[in-house]
């Protein structure tokens, strides 16, 4: 019965193999001389496949991945149907049918930016300056317990020490583009929850950035330069705080007077050259663009025209938001997934767990109430996403790890980006549980 079955799938293949290679052959011979072929096939399986997970009631996060995977290397369809040397990526020099990587890894890094910009529009600087205290020290503590467990575990498994190193600094640190997207997904970006959230997220970014600088100096010189950690924590500090008192009264009346012409396409241009030039400011400096543009979201809060400058926002930011989640559906190659099973599955578990641990503790050592508490911890729990792999490809690029850590990675951020939503939503059941207990 088993020789039927596999004979028949054998001649289902050998009769496909003419009419898909015929198929590939009009695709590949497509004009490619810019990103707009790209952009189609994105445009319209992202379209298809996020509606059919709408319908089925799932966070369009989710679908986003899911489209990219069909249209990356690592798509099931290219595997099964395809004979070997005719598959997609072994014809082109791009992804899948995806030829333009660098197009769209640009894009994917507008999309980041747009998505904290808007984000940060939803949270002025009184909410901000609310929990700074709170953000560093629960961030801090739930960030450094995450990467000590995991280089542990990492070491237990065989691993050397600059592999445990890297592979740890990656998987401590939480996705802020999935995280946002997520919660904007489930219309939870106001809850009061959030904002600690957010503000443990901007942490994380600056403890990332002084991460990869520590990591690239011990794998190069064998110590960590400490005037390069002192240099990152000042430019950051300068200005997160030059934002809060000399952005903040520049910027929101300037975005007023252009606002009071009542042209909105003036508007528009002027809020995203403030919140594009702050990202470039904080690249400059060599802290992240998302912190840059969050901060100048912030900005645009204090404004009396910031609800106008999100709705014109909003629009843009959720076609480069889905072109981020796809493309890092495509980038990632997750047919490797069956060589690293056992360790992927390990990892996910313990940083997972660890991270909600060391979150829950440090929510209650600042005295935080049990729901506010546990809502964050669950929220930042499963997501890593573009630091964790710009860490690892860091450590790739300079030699310094092994190069199977940079899919690892890749599988783990799907696995948890997958897992995100349901987290976020396992935290309103735990707390209905505790609230019952104590009726």
């Amino acid at each position: 019965m088993d020789n039927f079955f596999l004979q028949t799938s054998s001649g289902i293949q050998d009769t496909l193999n003419p009419y898909i290679s015929s198929f590939m052959d009009q695709v590949t011979h497509i004009p490619r001389t810019s990103f707009v072929t790209d952009l189609a096939f994105i445009m319209i399986i992202g379209a298809i496949v996020t509606l059919a997970f709408f319908k089925i009631k799932q966070p369009l996060v989710i679908g986003y991945l899911f489209a990219g995977m069909l249209l990356g290397p690592i798509s099931p369809i290219w595997s099964w149907i395809l004979p070997l040397g005719q598959r997609p990526y072994d014809m082109l020099e791009g992804i899948g049918i995806l030829t333009d990587i660098s197009a769209l890894n640009l894009f994917s890094e507008i999309g980041i930016i747009l998505l904290l910009f808007v984000i940060g529009i939803e949270f002025p600087y009184a909410k901000i300056k609310s929990i700074g205290r709170m953000a560093i020290g629960i961030g801090t503590i739930g960030l450094f317990m995450t990467l000590g467990v995991i280089f542990y575990l990492a070491s237990l498994f065989g691993l050397n020490f600059m592999d445990s190193l890297f592979i740890a600094a990656a998987l401590s640190i939480s996705s802020t583009a999935v995280i946002v997207k997520i919660l904007e997904e489930l219309g939870r970006i106001r809850n009061e929850s959030t904002i600690l959230v957010l503000g443990i997220l901007i942490v994380e970014d600056i403890i990332a950035v002084i991460l990869i600088s520590s990591l690239q100096s011990i794998a190069l010189v064998g110590t960590v330069s400490v005037e390069s950690i002192i240099i990152v924590i000042v430019v950051a500090v300068s200005l997160i705080v030059g934002t809060f008192t000399i952005g903040t009264r520049i910027i929101p009346p300037l975005i007023d007077r252009v606002a009071a012409s009542e042209h909105h396409e003036i508007l528009l241009l002027s809020v995203l050259g403030v919140c594009f030039g702050y990202a470039l400011l904080a690249n400059l400096v060599g802290l992240s663009v998302a912190i840059g543009a969050f901060l100048a979201g912030v900005l645009v809060a204090e404004s009396k025209s910031s609800e106008v400058s999100k709705l014109l926002a909003s629009p843009i930011k959720d076609m480069f938001v889905a072109i981020f989640f796809i493309s890092v559906g495509a980038l990632m190659d997750v047919s490797q997934l069956q060589n690293y099973m056992f360790l992927a599955i390990a990892l996910i578990a313990v940083a997972i767990i660890v991270k909600f641990g060391g979150n829950l503790i440090g929510n209650f050592l600042f005295s935080q109430k049990r729901s506010k508490a546990i809502r964050s911890a669950f929220t930042l729990s499963a997501p890593r996403g573009e630091f964790s792999i710009i860490i690892i490809k860091t450590g790739v690029d300079i030699g310094a790890i092994s190069t199977f850590l940079f899919p690892l990675v890749g599988v783990i951020c799907i696995v948890t980006t997958f897992i995100s939503p349901f987290m976020i939503k396992a935290s309103d059941k735990v707390i209905t549980m505790l609230e019952k207990k104590n009726v």
